[in-house]
């Protein structure tokens, strides 16, 4: 499973490899983000979130889950739904969110990840896998990092998780990537477009 554009990647070999299952809008990472530009959270948001989560109750709150066929996954309804969420709690009392600051991260975060641990149960089952890895920037998450570990020991998997050092942003994997083409004076024209979809 990978965060950048949230994937759920069969692995048969090096050079086997199967989406199986994706996000249909945002990646979950963007999620997080959102969720604490709605906080009024500096950018990026996400390790933020996680931070706050830790100290929260993940129960406290309840948002919609969103309900996609196969393995492929949704986020835009959740962010709208915790804006909504936020409007009218806020309405009522303006100090809302700073009050329950620690329970809203702890609930959004525990639901984002329940979103993603479903799907990656479903998809165990179906193909019969139990060598299960994370990657990208949202496998430095606690909660998720956490709850993968709880799963895997009641799944049967092996589980793999990244040190947290090596848990970056796709950007930084493509500025890399960008530095080795340059070494090389391997340039593109300036007529390309970005392939945000490239076929796997």
């Amino acid at each position: 499973m990978s965060g950048g554009h949230t994937q759920i990647v069969l692995v048969r070999d090096a050079l086997d490899m199967e989406i199986i299952g994706e996000t249909q809008d945002d990646a979950v990472g963007e999620a997080f983000d959102k969720t604490a530009k709605l906080l009024n959270l500096p950018y990026p948001g996400g390790p933020l979130v996680d931070k706050y989560a830790q100290q929260g109750n993940p129960l406290a709150f309840a948002f919609p889950l969103s309900e996609m066929p196969g393995f492929n996954f949704s986020f835009s309804g959740i962010k709208t739904s915790i804006l909504y969420f936020l409007q009218d709690k806020s309405k009522h009392n303006p100090q809302f969110v700073q009050e329950n600051l620690a329970d809203i991260c702890a609930s959004v975060q525990h639901t984002l990840i329940k979103m993603l641990l479903q799907k990656l149960r479903k998809a165990a089952k179906q193909t019969g896998i139990s060598e299960v890895a994370i990657a990208g920037g949202v496998s430095a998450n606690s909660g998720l990092r956490g709850a993968l570990l709880e799963m895997g020991e009641k799944e049967h998997w092996n589980v793999y998780i990244p040190r947290f050092e090596y848990c970056t942003d796709n950007a930084a994997m493509i500025a890399m990537a960008a530095h080795f083409k340059y070494l090389k004076g391997e340039f593109s024209e300036q007529t390309i477009s970005p392939m945000p979809r490239m076929a796997f």
